[in-house]
Formats: structure tokens, C-alpha cells, sequence
């Protein structure tokens, strides 16, 4: 690590001097690891991303993502597919991909952990799949998207339609959660047609309320391992789908993977597959709005159906802290 770029989201996460103290901290010992670093506050989606791209070209070989899972997001549509490393200063509130990844969610305490053996040449570095995502976004136009923790069709996008970052960051997590309860308890199941393709390329069909693919094992804090088998070296997609609209049936998956456990439960299958197609019901009496199903991917609201769920192997660097 010779030269890099650190992007930094203001809008991500608790915020104050506590915050600024640290994101200072952590620059310094980058720089203290003799790398040369210039930081760029983002303060929306498309500046990350830009700013990501304008780092690849200016000849980084480290991109610092300070943020959240959103912010990584960002971040990886502009590295994906290019040898510049995404490194994660944790500043958001889940950190689900840093959980998975075993970094320190202290950014000074993750900053050490990303440039420890700088000086050896001994930075650890993986390379790994990225789950990739086609949808019509909210403009009526075809687009796609890279993800790393998962991508979801159905109920949790409609939740991320409905509430806002706002409400989080204003509110906390507890009421962000409450807010959420009521919606999902109230939430219309709306069915959507899938066409999914296994390792072996037999394709099957299925109706659905909630598709979710995962990328990561281990999400964190008390929802740990959400879909068994999922891994970012995977170069499948670990997808929950849930053919019932019985709201106790998601009660009790959910149930189970908090204590650990693993049930069959009628209506919901685990299956990996390397291709997911979504679409609308060919037939329906509701209006146009009323038939819009939402598409979002690591936590961020991206546009609704017809959708498309892929893997891109061999797509991003990443820097991990080092085993042992």
C-alpha cells in the first residue's frame, strides 16, 4: 500500500467531534505506515462512486471506504473489476461486511489492522466474487448494480422504501427497528415470478413474496449467520425465498438463525443458484402502483422489478486484517 484515496461519508452513522477525533486518528496512522492519503468527503451516492473511479485513474492502489455498508456500496461500483483495494473504516451503524470480515469496528483500531506489515509488504489482500443485481430503476430505465452483503426483492425492500436514513440517524436504531416492526406487520404481501438456475443449470420457477440473496456469513451484533452457506467466496448466490405470505413463517426463520438453529419451515427454501430472473405476475387486476415490488441491495433502495441476480467472479481486491 503505497497511495491511497479515503472517501469519507458525513452522513453515515453517529456524528460529532468523537467521530472527527477519529477519523483523524485513523489517518494518521495510515500515514504513519508511509502511505500517502488524501481524503474526499462524499456527501451522496453518486460522489462516492465518482469519487471511487477518479481514484482508479489518478493511481491509487487503496480505496478507503469510511461509512457503512451503503457507503461500501458506493464505493465498490467505481473499484469493481479494477486491481485497487477497497479498505474499510467502519463509521456506520449495522457494519454488517465489516463483522463478517473480523475488522475492528473502531475505524483507528481498523486502520492499524489494514496497513500492520505495510512496511514488510505483507498487507493482506482477497479477492473475491461480487454479487451483481439488474433492475428498471425509478426513472422506468434498465440498470445494474454490484453488492457484497446481499439483495433483496420483496418485503425488506418495500421497508427501505418506506423509511428513511433520517429516522435512523435521528431516532437510533431502537425506533428505526420499531418503525419497521409496524410496517412489516402491516405490509401487503405482493407476489413476484422467479426463474432461478442451480449449479448444474437446471432452471425452476416460483412464486414468491420475499427473495433474499446473501453474499456474507456472519452479519453481526444478534442476527449472526442470517443464511447458512453464504459466503463472499462464493461463486453462487445463497438465496432465502419465501413462497408463503404467512408472516409467522418469517417469524420463525428468523427466529431460528438468532438462536442458531436450523428448522425446516413450510414455505421457505434455502437454494444456491448462480441466476435469479424476477418479474411481475403476467396477470393482475391492481393498478400500476399497487403491482410496483422493490428492489434494494446492501440496504439501499435501488428501483423495483423485473430484476436479474448474478455473480461477477474475480471482481474486487479487499483488504482483510490478517489470520493469526
Amino acid at each position: 500500500m503505497h497511495k491511497a484515496t479515503i472517501l469519507f461519508n458525513p452522513n453515515s452513522g453517529p456524528r460529532g467531534k468523537k467521530r472527527d477525533a477519529e477519523l483523524n486518528h485513523a489517518i494518521g496512522i495510515i500515514q504513519s505506515a508511509g502511505v500517502r492519503t488524501e481524503l474526499t468527503v462524499c456527501c451522496s451516492s453518486q460522489e462516492a462512486t465518482d469519487n471511487a473511479r477518479c481514484a482508479v485513474a489518478d493511481g491509487s492502489d487503496t480505496v478507503f471506504a469510511c461509512g457503512g455498508d451503503g457507503t461500501i456500496h458506493d464505493v465498490i461500483q467505481g473499484l469493481a473489476g479494477t486491481p485497487v483495494a477497497l479498505a474499510i473504516l467502519p463509521f456506520g451503524t449495522a457494519n454488517a461486511l465489516a463483522h463478517d470480515l473480523k475488522i475492528p469496528l473502531r475505524p483507528s483500531a481498523a486502520a492499524q489492522a489494514a496497513v500492520a506489515g505495510n512496511r514488510q509488504n505483507k498487507i493482506n489482500v482477497r479477492r473475491i466474487p461480487l454479487g451483481r443485481i439488474e433492475f428498471e430503476n425509478f426513472h422506468g430505465k434498465p440498470a445494474a448494480r454490484y453488492f457484497t452483503v446481499a439483495a433483496g426483492v420483496g418485503v425488506d425492500a418495500h421497508l427501505f422504501y418506506k423509511l428513511t436514513a433520517e429516522l435512523k440517524n435521528r431516532s437510533g436504531m431502537a425506533a428505526y427497528y420499531l418503525k419497521s416492526w409496524q410496517l412489516w406487520a402491516t405490509y401487503d404481501m405482493r407476489r413476484f415470478e422467479v426463474e432461478y438456475a442451480n449449479g448444474s443449470g437446471h432452471r425452476q420457477q416460483a412464486s414468491l413474496t420475499e427473495l433474499l440473496a446473501v453474499r456474507i456469513r456472519f452479519f453481526g451484533n444478534i442476527l449472526r449467520e442470517l443464511v447458512p452457506g453464504a459466503s463472499l467466496d462464493r461463486t453462487d448466490l445463497r438465496a432465502v425465498m419465501c413462497r408463503t405470505a404467512s408472516r409467522n413463517a418469517y417469524l420463525q426463520y428468523v427466529a431460528g438463525r438468532l438462536l442458531g438453529r436450523s428448522w425446516e419451515i413450510d414455505g421457505i427454501d434455502l437454494v444456491s443458484c448462480s441466476e435469479v430472473v424476477c418479474r411481475l405476475p403476467e396477470k393482475t387486476e391492481a393498478d400500476a402502483s399497487e403491482r410496483r415490488v422493490y428492489v434494494e441491495a446492501d440496504g439501499e433502495l435501488l428501483g423495483r422489478l423485473p430484476a436479474r441476480m448474478t455473480v461477477q467472479p474475480d471482481a474486487l481486491s479487499l483488504v482483510v486484517p490478517s489470520v493469526g
